[in-house]
Parts: C-alpha cells; structure tokens; sequence
C-alpha cells in the first residue's frame, strides 16, 4: 500500500534551492516563487500526481482486527515494540525496546500513510497546475475518510497502540495521526478550488476540530502532551496544525508557548542533543525524528512577530543549536559517537525536513545542500511511518 516517495523528493530539492533564491528579503516564500516554481518541478509533480489520481480511497473501514476492542469506524493500531512472551504464549505481551513485531495489525497505519501520501502528491500538482482534476480526486479521499457516514475514521484514537493481554489502547497511540499533518496542509490547498461543497467542508473541519478537542482533553490526549519526549513534541505538531486549518488562535497560541516554556528547554541540552531520545535503543532515528518534529512546529507556528525559529530560552537553546548538533551526523554518520541503533540503522539518514526548514529559516545553503544529497528512495515502512513531513511543496509554497 505504501508508494515510493522517491522521484517525488526530487522536486522537493527544487522548491528549496528556489526558497533560498527567491525569498532573501522575505521570511516565507512569496506566489511569485510559487509560479517560477512551477516551471521547474511540473514534471516531477505530474508524475507522482498520476501515481496518486489512480488510487482508490481506502479507509479503516476497509479492514479490521479480530484484537480491537472498538468497532467498524475505529481506528486500530497495536504498540511497536510488545512481543509475546516465550515463558507465557498464551498471556500478556511483553516490551522489547526498539524491536518491531511483524506480526502486528498495521493496516490501519498503513492506510492512513497512503491517504497521507496522495493527499500530498494530489493537492502539489493542484498549486502548481491549478487544474482541478487534483482537487476533485482528493475531495474524494477526503469525504470517504471524514464525511461519508460508511467509510468515516471516528475522531478519537481510543484503541490505537493496543497491547494484547495489557491495555485496549494507550495515549502514546496519538502519534500515529502526525500523518494527518500533511492532509491539514493538502485541505488548506484546495479549499478555496470549489471542488468540496459548503457542507462537506464544514463536516471535514468539523471532524478536525472534534478530533482537536479529543486529543487536547481525553485523558490519553492530557498523557500524550505531558509524555516529556518525542511524543509530546508530535502531540504539539498535530495541535498545532489541527488548530491552524479550523482558525482556532487559542490553541495555536497554547502550543507557541508549549513549544517555547516546555517542550524546549525541557527536552534539548545545552549542546543542542535531544537526551530522552539518546537514552532509546535506536538513538539516532529518534534523534533525527524528534528534530524534524519540532522544526515543523516552528514552520506551522512561526510569524513575523513570533518566530520560533529564532527564539532561543534564558539558557541558550533554540531550534537552530539542535539542528547544528546533528548536522555533522546527518553529513557522516560515521561520526556518531553514540550507540548504533538496534534496527533500520543503515537506512537513516534520508531527506529530513529538518534540514530543509532550517535551510530556508536560516539561509543556510550548507542545509539545503546536504538535504539535497541525501537518500530519496526511502521505501522501508518504518521510516516512511516516521517521516512525515513528505510534500514541501505544501508547506514552503503559499
């Protein structure tokens, strides 16, 4: 079910180098880098376009597991890293840090990074083409996933990262709808294209906003914010972009100071490491993880008034210091000096958002050069399910 975002990275690369070209005076590339944009990456756009216009919307409804304890609309996911235990088959899962059970039920998981991954390809080809035939094949996908009464995912996540034996869902299963950024980001792009009615359009905002305030004050939600590590900074991303696309400036300004008071001066040390991530058996892909999260708050939350890429705490720590800390690793990883990670360590780096928002925030060619050279064709579910951030075009392009 998972495409290839390779060929679609490429033009990624293309709206950066023009980022930095065109937007020296400016904070936020401008419609006149849109238009010379287009020119550029049309091809690349088209072809991945075309990938996406032949999918058919597929939603959890699609598939169930005989393990849930929730229903036809629910969604289902079990937690990464529980495994059955040799001693007791029969009984309660047990954790093995950083090991990944095959035999989980992802298909839930899965769909919603398809869903996530055509949105992007889709509402990309409709700004830089303005041809509506994006927009109408995304609408589809949307109102199968948000507005029809048969296909609809429930705004909740009550039994997502379930773990046999122990719990019918947990708080930390929040973070499997980070992939649900990325569609704010591609509703944003086409609202204004006619192709969604009045109502259709109020009803998906409206499942963004029921889904808003579920994750901002279930119990699960409240644990989720306040887990203190890579969690609470993907808690405060989807806030913040859930926020962002139902105009809710309360919220949005909730997770500027979340962002500024807690989530940054508690997570990152003085040498711009993010430590709760060191401490894991795969380091280095959380480490890249967690700072491509947080880099993407400062580019959803950041104004001109308030750029969080800039701020910097009473102690010295701003995104800018986290992002120096794993460049050199990012460039070499030969130089890490720090544990190997137990799984998927060959496969990291790949492009990591990181650097692209960072290049174009700082005007930092060296970023965006790196960005350039790294690995597009990353394929291997588990980084795909933690690269999120897969469609620039969405998020650098006004």
């Amino acid at each position: 079910m998972i495409c290839s975002v390779a060929k679609h990275s490429i033009l990624l690369l293309n709206v950066a180098l023009l980022s930095v070209q065109l937007s020296a005076q400016t904070p936020a590339p401008s419609s006149t880098m849109a238009s010379a944009a287009a020119k550029v990456l049309m091809p690349y756009v088209q072809k991945e376009a075309s990938w996406a216009m032949e999918q058919l919307p597929v939603t959890v409804t699609a598939s169930t597991s005989s393990r849930s304890s929730g229903g036809k609309h629910d969604f289902f996911s079990e937690g990464d890293y529980w495994w059955p235990d040799d001693k007791n088959p029969s009984g309660p899962y047990i954790r093995r840090d950083g090991l990944t059970n095959p035999a989980n039920f992802t298909f839930h998981r899965d769909a919603l990074i398809h869903f996530s991954q055509l949105s992007g390809a889709l509402a990309s080809a409709y700004v830089l083409t303005n041809d509506n035939k994006y927009a109408q094949k995304l609408a589809q996908h949307l109102k199968a996933w948000f507005v029809n009464e048969d296909t609809k995912m429930n705004p909740n996540l009550l039994y997502a990262q379930a773990i046999k034996g122990v719990a019918t869902g947990r708080g930390i299963g929040i973070i499997d709808t980070v992939h649900l950024v990325e569609v704010t980001k591609a509703i944003h792009a086409i609202e204004n294209s006619g192709v969604l009615s009045v109502s259709d359009l109020a009803t998906v905002k409206l499942w963004f906003s029921n889904y808003l305030n579920w994750i901002t004050t279930h119990e699960y939600g409240i644990a989720e914010r306040d887990n203190g590590n890579n969690h609470s900074v993907c808690w405060t991303m989807q806030v913040a972009a859930f926020a962002d696309l139902i105009g809710d400036e309360k919220t949005m300004d909730f997770c500027r100071n979340f962002y500024k008071y807690t989530l940054l001066p508690n997570q990152m040390e003085k040498d711009g490491s993010f430590p709760l991530e060191l401490k894991r058996t795969k380091p280095y892909g959380y480490s890249l993880f967690n700072l491509d999260a947080m880099t993407s708050i400062c580019q959803i939350l950041s104004t001109k008034k308030d750029n969080l890429f800039v701020f910097t705490t009473s102690d010295g720590k701003n995104i800018e210091l986290g992002i120096k800390f794993m460049f050199p690793y990012i460039e070499n990883k030969s130089l890490w000096k720090y544990q190997h990670d137990v799984m998927y360590w060959d496969e990291w780096p790949v492009r990591q958002s990181s650097l692209l928002f960072g290049g174009l925030a700082f005007k930092n060619k060296k970023y965006i050069e790196l960005w350039k050279s790294l690995n597009a064709n990353f394929t291997t579910p588990e980084i795909v399910r933690n690269m999120p951030v897969r469609n620039p075009v969405l998020w650098v392009i006004k």
